[in-house]
């Protein structure tokens, strides 16, 4: 184990967040560029933008807790979960590779549908992520002590994460959206590789972990308080993804005006339209990177994650709704994108440091991949479910409210969740001053 490993010092939690950093790179370009290419490069309809987007939420149903599962029990390549970083990162810079290329994929391979194409490359990219991303949350649990060191090892996982994800959806702003994707097929390679050979993972538990470890057992059995991290996280997830999938309609009609989804469009719109897309998810993104580790983990330290994280939550359906009101330009979207920003900041940091907490240390992988069910499902009823709701209604807006009134169900249901007995010791001894 590396000197800088057993200190915890600030370099080893940003190595340590190169590998997450690098799926939340690969799933930032498919939020940006995915709903795009399908309709501007592709012509899929709405109906078609939804069932490919529904592939990825299918993958991750079976796909993180099987992964997870395996990765508890597992020894290879020297860690648990190194070798399904290494795998999962590789197949993903393959399938970004993929993403700009169906069309000619399809000639090659003889399919005459795209859909049955794109679906399965969106199908497969987001397995890859997914075969990753939970190993990549994990391996932080795995490392680092429960209390602070926990959280900030979360925080700076969305700290650097969230910082690289404003890198994409600059580089899609200013450089477009191609450049973004052969851009990412390179890092989303380099981060998952690198890291794995400089961070240790330990085979046995010392006596002090097995000890901690034994502490946990009892922790895990308290289902009730988990189902409402569960509940509370999905319907986070299910404004959040209701945004991202269908932000292009909203944009359409309410900035541009286009009443019809399938209006051909000239290029220079549609590149516009982009451009939109990707200073929101920039902006966005940006508020979300810097909250984590300089905003939220203070603040969780005085108040408690749970407190932060339902506040950040209400902060974001606020926004939302605010936009139904009057972000009707593209100045006032990306203004209103800088309040959502909070929420999004503690959605995807705050959340794991809560649920690892609640379970036992040597099922970390395992839970994880059950947590990560309040993500896709959300995701998959996005896909399949809302989509046919927003065509059915004339008024874009109501992208926009479904996705309010969700934050606010979440940010309500965050207040039913018990705090965590460490991050309540924790809070007790920075009170006084003092760490440990």
């Amino acid at each position: 184990m590396l000197d800088f490993q057993k200190k915890l010092s600030s370099s080893f939690y940003a190595l340590l967040s190169l590998p997450a950093t690098a799926m939340g790179f690969a799933l930032s370009i498919q939020i940006a560029t995915l709903s795009w290419l399908m309709n501007t490069k592709y012509g899929f309809d709405i109906h078609e933008v939804g069932i490919v987007w529904a592939a990825g939420p299918l993958a991750g149903i079976l796909g993180q807790p099987i992964i997870g599962l395996i990765s508890d029990k597992v020894w290879f390549w020297g860690g648990r979960r190194r070798p399904f970083i290494i795998m999962g990162g590789t197949l993903a810079a393959l399938m970004l590779l993929a993403l700009p290329n169906i069309d000619t994929i399809a000639d090659f391979l003889g399919f005459s549908s795209l859909i049955v194409v794109a679906s399965a490359v969106a199908l497969t990219l987001d397995l890859a992520i997914n075969i990753s991303f939970n190993p990549t949350r994990s391996i932080i649990a795995d490392v680092t002590p429960e209390g602070t060191p926990r959280t900030k090892g979360y925080t700076w996982m969305q700290t650097v994460s969230g910082s690289f994800g404003v890198l994409a959806y600059a580089l899609g702003a200013l450089l477009g959206n191609y450049f973004l994707i052969y851009f990412g097929v390179i890092l989303v390679l380099l981060f998952s590789l690198v890291p794995m050979f400089f961070i240790t993972e330990k085979k046995e538990l010392s006596e002090e972990e097995k000890a901690e470890e034994a502490k946990s057992v009892q922790r895990s059995t308290n289902w009730p308080n988990l189902w409402k991290v569960y509940f509370a996280n999905a319907f986070s997830w299910l404004g959040v993804q209701t945004m991202f999938v269908y932000i292009i309609v909203y944009i359409k009609q309410k900035i541009f005006f286009v009443s019809d989804f399938q209006a051909k469009l000239s290029v220079e719109i549609d590149g516009e339209i982009g451009t939109i897309i990707s200073v929101s998810f920039l902006i966005l993104n940006a508020v979300g990177a810097l909250f984590p580790a300089f905003v939220l983990e203070p603040l969780t330290e005085k108040i408690g994650r749970v407190k932060t994280q339902a506040l950040s939550v209400g902060v974001m359906a606020l926004a939302y709704f605010a936009i139904v009101a009057i972000g009707k330009t593209s100045i006032s979207l990306y203004i209103l994108m800088a309040f959502a920003g909070v929420g999004w900041a503690a959605i995807v940091s705050l959340p794991f440091a809560i649920m690892s907490e609640n379970v036992e240390k040597g099922r970390m992988g395992y839970f994880m991949g059950v947590f990560n069910l309040s993500i896709v499902l959300p995701q998959l009823v996005v896909s399949l479910a809302i989509g046919f709701v927003i065509s059915a209604i004339e008024d874009k807006n109501i992208i926009f409210w479904i996705s309010g009134i969700s934050l606010a169900v979440s940010s309500l249901l965050w207040t039913l969740v018990k705090e965590s007995k460490s991050v309540i010791e924790d809070s007790d001894l920075n009170v006084g001053g003092g760490h440990h």
